[in-house]
């Protein structure tokens, strides 16, 4: 089951950019790419400020195609997207109070994709901290609490969220002590996300109705790209070279979250193009080559920004 209806036209329309998108790269396996594409048809639901009630914009259909959508895959820093969902959940809710250096976190972690941020929204999240190993008793407590942030996403009852992990850190040399415990000697309990999770999670925010209109409002704040290439070459790592917002033309919107490590390079993106319908684009792709080729997100992105022209005027 997905939040989306599988649509003919998307499906010609999408297996078309992947058929491109292997005879540009042909050592992209078929098994190394996932994909998830939501069009928003007229009257467009999301990006409305939050006119819309969870009932009525749950109630209301999308159209969408994915590719290997519910196969599990290590998200990278796009699990970030799902803890700065739970942080507004807990501050809304009253579980924990703001505090500057939280706001700098949450901030830091979505915007910079910084991984010592995430660092202590997790931390604040789960009310644990990173250390050296704990001996049975307070290690299993430890992990219980770990635990809290899937057991809240799991009690949405999405199904799309059954199989998904968000547990983990982030890090840059890798967990150590009781962190590198817990994930498992064969990294068998690391972070685990699939394409047709992260969009729902993502349809949710711009659609207003993650925690709340306003917690949402302020997430997509969060998530806006500039694709000024004037802002682009003074930040290295700014989430849109070398992932869907290159592929885009410069007048577009992007509210995006990136991720890439030694053996993925992923992005999970809404997109406004004006004069086209709004869509939202879950790209990843796996494999120690592909997550240094900066060429493959954006040519995917263009090819469905032009599969999106397509379906404007009529020709499928």
């Amino acid at each position: 089951m997905t939040f989306f209806r599988k649509d003919e036209q998307l499906q010609q329309l999408g297996n078309q950019i992947l058929s491109a998108t292997w005879a540009e790269f042909p050592d992209l396996a078929r098994n190394q790419i996932a994909l998830t594409w939501i069009v928003y048809d007229p009257p467009v639901p999301v990006n409305t400020g939050g006119a819309l009630s969870p009932q009525a914009f749950w109630n209301h259909e999308v159209r969408g195609f994915s590719y290997r959508g519910s196969d599990r895959i290590y998200p990278a820093s796009v699990v970030k997207l799902f803890y700065l969902v739970a942080v507004y959940e807990w501050l809304e809710k009253g579980m924990i109070q703001t505090t500057a250096e939280l706001e700098r976190a949450i901030r830091d972690t979505i915007v910079d994709s910084s991984n010592d941020a995430t660092s202590l929204v997790v931390d604040v999240l789960t009310g644990t901290t990173s250390g050296p190993e704990l001996s049975h008793g307070p290690f299993q407590t430890w992990q219980l609490q770990r635990n809290i942030v899937n057991r809240y996403f799991h009690s949405l009852g999405w199904p799309e969220l059954e199989a998904i992990n968000v547990n983990q850190k982030t890090w840059c040399d890798g967990p150590y002590g009781r962190e590198r415990i817990f994930v498992g000697e064969l990294m068998e309990n690391r972070n685990m996300l699939t394409t047709n999770a992260t969009a729902r999670l993502l349809h949710s925010i711009i659609g207003g109705v993650a925690v709340s209109s306003k917690a949402s409002q302020s997430m997509m704040a969060l998530m806006k790209r500039s694709l000024n290439p004037g802002d682009l070459t003074t930040d290295d790592e700014n989430q849109v070279t070398g992932f869907l917002g290159e592929g885009l033309p410069q007048n577009a919107l992007l509210w995006s979250k990136a991720g890439w490590t030694s053996q993925v390079r992923h992005d999970a993106g809404y997109i406004e193009i004006p004069g086209k319908q709004p869509y939202l684009l879950v790209v990843f792709t796996e494999g120690r080559a592909h997550s240094k080729n900066k060429a493959i997100l954006p040519f995917v992105s263009r090819q469905v920004a032009a599969a999106v022209d397509e379906a404007d005027a009529g020709e499928i």
